[in-house]
């Protein structure tokens, strides 16, 4: 009788779980959408705004840097100021910044604006998961809860494809950038409503912005730097002196962390934890091969197999369909398996499914070389993502909960800007200056062959760093390792 007491308790008082979660759900929604909706509608946004080849990976980099450095101020910024107003001020920006990105009138106008949907997310998403976990603190609810959670992500990525092709053909690529107003005032009325106030501030240290400054800056010139490679041979003076103050940037970030900042944006002594560690870099390896494969399989559809924005956005539903089958098997299957056994699991498949996409040809179709590797890739990566963050999360402090979901959120973002950069430029050197559809599909396939040898060293992560012998809870025990088994 006590555990079912328990496993229903709420951490919030007056905390109104249902219209939470509702809240959370749409909350990453948008932002899962917000990766995958512009990837279809690239091709037109470039004809329509001027970008460069290059240029254009930057309406990608731009969302990706800024989210994925500044996640980790926007777990303390939760975690010091409360998940509510966090929250509520990320979904403005991220509005606000929507809009202006339909608006704008030329490449940096759009670029801009994709960076400040980045700082949007980065404030608004680990307060939403942080807010999830003190709402469902334990037991079935839980598991549910983060269950529901994991599907909504899993299809605002998977879905944005689809959603960012129909509104491209038949509304205008601007409206890739609309779709998420009407999305953010819906969660910033929810949130208002359901969502209690919480504690009062927490006293003491400001959370460490120049920590934050120096981890994005140092991550967006490593970024630069690998994308100008088209133009700055890798020994070259500008390259190398680019890439050396990235990596100035990014040590002057550790010795902060470590010796200076009053309240680091992350205590190091985490990632002295296993699961934290291993967990993080299995994230990073995941989120790299995933952004370079939507980017690439995007283009092929459209610039090699000559399918429209439309039609894109249908065929990547089977992927997406995969996503959220994989997400729910992962949920049933974690009250019998180990993460670490999802993880190898989900780990393989997807790079089967990407080695399979990688022998993809100029004169082939959708149903030979597309149906069949996204089914398989789809399906291994939903089995991922709930047991990579149950993983991450293991063994952290209530007080830290904020910042290791920021974390976690940071290593795939992150993961997915250098991913992009570096196979990005893999495939334009393999490429050249040639347009055809032969050497554009080279390129593409080596950039999606790559990615699953990424996905391999997620694999072995997971074999190498990552404990397993975690017993999987039976169904109906009232413990974290269930409830965070479905976690996202």
């Amino acid at each position: 009788m006590t555990s079912r007491r328990s496993a229903g308790a709420l951490a919030e008082p007056g905390a109104r779980p249902g219209l939470t979660l509702a809240a959370v759900a749409v909350v990453q929604f948008m932002v899962s959408l917000d990766l995958s909706v512009v990837n279809v509608g690239l091709a037109q946004i470039a004809a329509g705004l001027g970008f460069s080849a290059v240029g254009l990976t930057w309406v990608i980099h731009a969302y990706a840097l800024t989210f994925g450095g500044l996640l980790l101020l926007g777990g303390k910024a939760a975690d010091r100021y409360g998940r509510k107003p966090v929250l509520l001020l990320g979904l403005a920006l991220f509005g606000l910044a929507s809009l202006a990105g339909g608006l704008a009138q030329e490449p940096g106008q759009l670029v801009a604006a994709r960076a400040a949907q980045g700082i949007g997310a980065a404030a608004l998403a680990p307060a939403a998961l942080a807010l999830l976990t003190t709402t469902f603190p334990a037991g079935r609810a839980r598991v549910r809860a983060f269950g529901i959670w994991s599907a909504t992500n899993a299809a605002g990525g998977a879905l944005g494809v689809l959603i960012g092709g129909v509104l491209t053909e038949y509304a205008g690529w601007r409206w890739v950038m609309f779709v998420s107003v009407p999305m953010a005032a819906c969660a910033l009325a929810l949130t208002w409503r359901a969502v209690p106030a919480g504690p009062p501030p927490v006293r003491g240290a400001r959370p460490d912005v120049l920590g934050a400054v120096l981890a994005t800056a140092g991550m967006t010139l490593l970024v630069f730097g690998i994308v100008r490679t088209d133009r700055y041979a890798w020994t070259s003076p500008v390259t190398v002196a680019t890439l050396a103050v990235a990596v100035v940037l990014l040590a002057a970030f550790i010795v902060v962390e470590r010796t200076t900042a009053r309240e680091p944006l992350i205590r190091l002594g985490l990632l002295a934890n296993r699961s934290v560690a291993g967990a993080n870099a299995y994230n990073l390896l995941v989120g790299a091969a995933m952004a370079a494969a939507f980017y690439f399989a995007s283009l092929y559809l459209q610039r090699v197999l000559g399918t429209g924005p439309a039609l894109t956005g249908v065929e990547f539903l089977p992927f997406a369909l995969g996503v959220v089958a994989g997400s729910v098997l992962a949920v049933k299957l974690g009250y019998r398996l180990a993460p670490r056994t999802l993880l190898v699991i989900g780990g393989l498949l997807t790079a089967a499914g990407f080695a399979w996409f990688g022998l993809i040809s100029a004169d082939g179709a959708f149903v030979t070389d597309v149906l069949g590797p996204s089914i398989v890739a789809g399906v291994g990566f939903g089995l991922c993502l709930g047991p990579v963050v149950s993983t991450a999360t293991v063994g952290v402090a209530a007080h830290e909960t904020g910042a290791a979901s920021g974390l976690l959120n940071s290593s795939r973002q992150i993961g997915a800007s250098l991913g992009l950069a570096v196979l990005g430029t893999v495939a334009h050197d393999r490429t050249g200056q040639a347009v055809t559809p032969e050497a554009l599909n080279d390129g593409y396939a080596l950039g999606l062959s790559l990615g699953a040898v990424l996905l391999l060293g997620a694999v072995l992560i997971a074999l190498t760093v990552l404990r397993g012998d975690n017993p999987p809870a039976r169904a109906g025990q009232v413990d974290d390792r269930v409830s965070l088994s479905a976690r996202d």
